[in-house]
């Protein structure tokens, strides 16, 4: 694949000569599109990921995986599983590291005026601020503008480093979560093969030690602690029906401890994807500026390999590791292993699929709607977060755990609807999204022009 070096400053028209260079927002005329377009797929299919989090308990997905494969909702579970797990975040996360880079190159130091560096971290740490008003106040369990927040920060010294020690950068981040994923699976196993070894001398007609005695308790405390807590599954779905002070006061340590285990075990899997997306971004893959052979071999290499690993990652993974006991018998590996590799490839495949149609100029109409909902990401992100907390929460209609899991993706199209008429209107009358307006007040302590 031959990839230009690093991005031509007359070739994209967000990235300005010095001479032109402002300390303001990227204006809507010079925005890229096919950035936006891929960033708005993202932002939608975030949803498909969030909406069980949203709307059903956890404890609904062993029956379903349990049940007949024939199921609706073990073929919806199969579907959303093995095509966009985790790919949909991959594709923001990536364009999160191209924004780091469009960011910084937009803006000029002028003497004695506040530096890019002082935007580029006041930008960030409004974001974890926005974060945490997702998590704590919108009361969104599974908010990520908090890490994007966090891990962003780390990307700022690598903003002028060639593009293939970015993405080599990212390929560590991926080795390093993969390294400690085989280490957490060996740690989890270990009980496990204390019983087995237990278990083997007591059918050995051997009299157990001690030590064998408390592995063979071990286990089966484990296996007791998985079982499903009908009062908690109970005591959850009151909370989920209640008011929102009950809902409210009941995520404080639930969010609380979903940050802090996110920043240390999902840490490596953002950067990873940031790291990949600056180094894709300046050799030009995600402004379109890449040949359509060049496209249409990483569509075939990103799909013909991401998706047979992604099948076998549900078949063999989530359905096996339901019989917790023979699958850490069976397995020396977690296929967990594989994720974030299938992820990547997933992320290429979707992304060069998407550029080839946009290249096509098929549906231009769409392209442009999925842009609009890209311009406005930010706002279409927290707005999933009000309207489906309002639906499913207590404090609004009240339909938490009342829907089938493959009907959660009813609502889901409904959102998606609305979200791109709502984003379309809106920008034919205003430069940025509510909350994007928001945002680049606060971060150049300015109020910017909304009004187009």
């Amino acid at each position: 694949m031959e990839l230009p070096t690093a991005i031509e400053t007359n070739t994209i028209a967000t990235v300005a000569t010095p001479a032109t260079v402002t300390t303001k927002p990227v204006d809507s005329a010079d925005r890229l599109q096919t950035v936006d377009m891929i960033r708005g797929v993202a932002l939608l299919g975030i949803l498909m990921m969030n909406i069980p989090g949203f709307g059903i308990h956890w404890s609904v997905y062993d029956p379903i995986l349990k049940g007949s494969p024939r199921n609706a909702d073990y073929i919806t579970l199969e579907v959303v599983e093995t095509f966009f797990s985790g790919t949909m975040r991959g594709l923001f996360s990536m364009l999160f590291g191209a924004g780091m880079i469009l960011f910084t190159l937009n803006k000029k130091e002028a003497p004695g005026g506040v530096t890019v560096a002082e935007y580029y971290y006041r930008r960030l740490l409004w974001l974890v601020l926005f974060g945490v008003f997702n998590a704590y106040v919108l009361l969104w369990i599974g908010d990520i503008l908090f890490f994007y927040g966090l891990c962003g920060m780390l990307l700022f010294p690598f903003r002028k480093l060639d593009p293939k020690w970015l993405v080599l950068i990212g390929l560590l981040c991926m080795g390093i979560g993969m390294l400690k994923g085989v280490l957490s699976y060996q740690e989890f196993r270990a009980p496990r093969m204390a019983y087995v070894e237990a278990i083997a001398a007591e059918k050995a007609n051997k009299k157990l030690t001690e030590k064998q005695k408390e592995a063979k308790a071990e286990w089966l405390r484990i296996e007791e602690r998985r079982k499903p807590d009908t009062s908690r599954i109970g005591t959850d779905l009151r909370t989920m029906d209640s008011g929102y002070p009950t809902i409210f006061s009941d995520f404080i340590p639930r969010n609380s401890g979903s940050e802090t285990w996110g920043m240390y075990h999902g840490l490596w899997d953002m950067l990873m994807m940031m790291f990949i997306g600056m180094g894709l971004f300046m050799w030009g893959f995600f402004s379109n500026r890449l040949s359509t052979s060049n496209y249409t071999m990483t569509l075939l290499i990103g799909y013909g390999l991401g998706i047979p690993i992604s099948y076998i990652m549900f078949s063999k993974g989530w359905v096996g590791s339901r019989n917790l006991g023979p699958y850490l018998d069976r397995y020396s590996m977690t296929h967990e292993i594989l994720y974030d590799l299938r992820r990547l490839l997933l992320c290429l495949g979707h992304a060069s699929l998407l550029l080839l149609i946009y290249r096509s100029k098929v549906v231009p109409w769409l392209m442009k709607a999925l842009s609009n909902v890209g311009q406005m990401a930010f706002t279409n992100y927290l707005m999933q977060s009000i309207i489906c907390t309002l639906f499913f929460y207590g404090y609004g209609l009240s339909k938490y755990n009342e829907l089938r899991y493959y009907q959660l993706y009813y609502v889901v199209i409904a959102v998606w609807i609305f979200q791109i008429i709502y984003s379309a209107i809106w920008l034919r009358y205003f430069r940025f999204g509510p909350f994007e307006w928001l945002w680049r007040s606060l971060t150049y302590w300015r109020l910017q022009p909304m009004r187009k």
